[in-house]
């Protein structure tokens, strides 16, 4: 893939190559079944984004799990909107279970704070968060992020299910925006 990607109005400059990215979901694998190996979590993937990172991660699981989905959006272009709209909504019962939240990116928090308070009200017995990525510097919540692919800066990132006004989830790379 080209090391440079244009969408819409945006020019992007590859950032993470896939086989660093491979690398990462390998880790952060290993990491999470050194604490469900011995659970029955229910993998909780926010649509669209994280199902990349939910199949590439799933493949590495070696025990149990179910996987479910929600849809929520708080982005508009490259911008976080502030409002956390639910589009589709948790469909099963998740009283006691252990919940493992697939991001795809992490910024501010909000909507692994809504997650996280929706999912507690629900009954569950335990709420963690797994992420390809994370904004360290514009994270805002006071929950922790318990699995961290890479860390990366406060700029505006697509590729590898992350995208710009839904293009760009399909490169197997992460571009990181050119600013003006």
């Amino acid at each position: 893939m080209s090391e440079n990607v244009t969408l819409l109005d945006k020019t992007f400059v590859k950032y993470i190559n896939s086989a660093d990215i491979d690398a990462a979901v390998a880790r952060v694998a290993a990491e999470i079944m050194l604490e469900y190996r011995y659970d029955d979590p229910i993998l909780l993937v926010t649509l669209n984004g994280a199902i990349v990172f939910a199949v590439d991660l799933m493949k590495q699981l070696d025990f149990p799990c179910r996987i479910s989905c929600v849809k929520i959006s708080s982005y508009s272009g490259t911008e976080s909107t502030g409002t956390i709209n639910s589009l589709i909504g948790l469909n099963e019962d998740i009283r006691g279970k252990r919940i493992l939240i697939l991001e795809d990116i992490v910024d501010t928090g909000r909507t692994y704070v809504h997650l996280h308070q929706m999912l507690t009200e629900a009954g569950a017995k335990d709420v963690r968060i797994a992420t390809m990525t994370m904004k360290p510097d514009a994270y805002k919540a006071d929950l922790p992020v318990h699995y961290v692919g890479f860390n990366i800066p406060n700029k505006f990132v697509i590729g590898r299910g992350l995208d710009y006004d839904g293009y760009g989830r399909n490169l197997p790379d992460i571009y990181q925006v050119v600013t003006d």
